[in-house]
């Protein structure tokens, strides 16, 4: 996308878009016995940077139903919202360096 001076901010949007999807895939077995919580461990995964598909961790502390389900629709509707927050603002910042390099090819113009 932007190599070299966006890669952190491309990561970064990786991560989130990645986490979206889990937390979709949460929610939507909600109803699953059996079915544990994935998320992925956000800070260890940006800094390894390493490429390849985040890990996905079983979150720790959820209280579990009878049948062993323990996905919290409060606590992945909050995620939702923290997800679209955190990707309007990585958008916004990739927004801002395309703007800057558009300025700077704009005024070597002769």
């Amino acid at each position: 996308m932007l190599e070299g001076l966006g890669s952190n901010l491309e990561h970064y949007m990786d991560l989130v878009s990645a986490r979206q999807k889990l937390v979709a895939s949460n929610l939507a077995n909600v109803d699953t016995p059996g079915y544990k919580t994935q998320d992925i461990d956000f800070r260890r995964e940006f800094e390894s940077q390493m490429g390849s598909p985040p890990a996905t961790i079983e979150v720790a502390g959820l209280t579990s139903k009878n049948d062993g389900n323990n996905v919290n629709v409060d606590r992945e509707a909050r995620l939702l919202a923290e997800n679209a927050l955190r990707f309007s603002i990585a958008s916004t910042l990739v927004r801002g360096k395309i703007s800057q390099m558009r300025a700077a090819i704009q005024d070597g113009k002769p």
